[in-house]
């Protein structure tokens, strides 16, 4: 479990798992309304080198694609919209499962089985009592 206190602790957090992200790998990213998939997935996609200006939440769009090196592609979805794995896997998404995607998912927990094997789960929740604080679990 790791406690964030503030923005800077998440973005430290996003650097690291950068850092040792590769092509292919999977995050889900699990949390309410609030707080802080969204920002996570941001700071992730800086760390990898995404340089575009704008980053909106795919909540309409369902999927954003983004350069971040030579080697390296972002996929950042949010399926929750979307109403069951059916939905989802008529949007093609495992051709982003592979390198040299990386994917970022918002609300997996619309189709869970869709996820590779290799997914890593990353747990935000809020804090009671602090509005700037979460705890982050991250199951490999």
């Amino acid at each position: 479990m790791i406690t964030i206190k503030n923005e800077a602790d998440m973005v430290k957090l996003a650097q690291d798992l950068a850092e040792k992200c590769q092509a292919g790998d999977c995050f889900a990213l699990h949390g309410d309304l609030g707080a802080g998939k969204s920002f996570l997935a941001r700071a992730m996609m800086r760390a990898l080198g995404v340089t575009d200006e704008a980053l909106p939440s795919p909540t309409f769009a369902i999927i954003q694609e983004y350069d971040a090196s030579n080697t390296i592609k972002v996929a950042h979805m949010d399926w929750y919209r979307l109403e069951d794995s059916f939905d989802v896997a008529n949007l093609g998404v495992d051709e982003f499962f592979t390198a040299p995607w990386v994917t970022l998912i918002e609300w997996s927990e619309r189709a869970p089985e869709l996820l590779p094997t290799n997914t890593t789960h990353i747990y935000i929740d809020l804090i009671e009592g602090d509005m700037n604080a979460r705890l982050v679990r991250i199951n490999l």
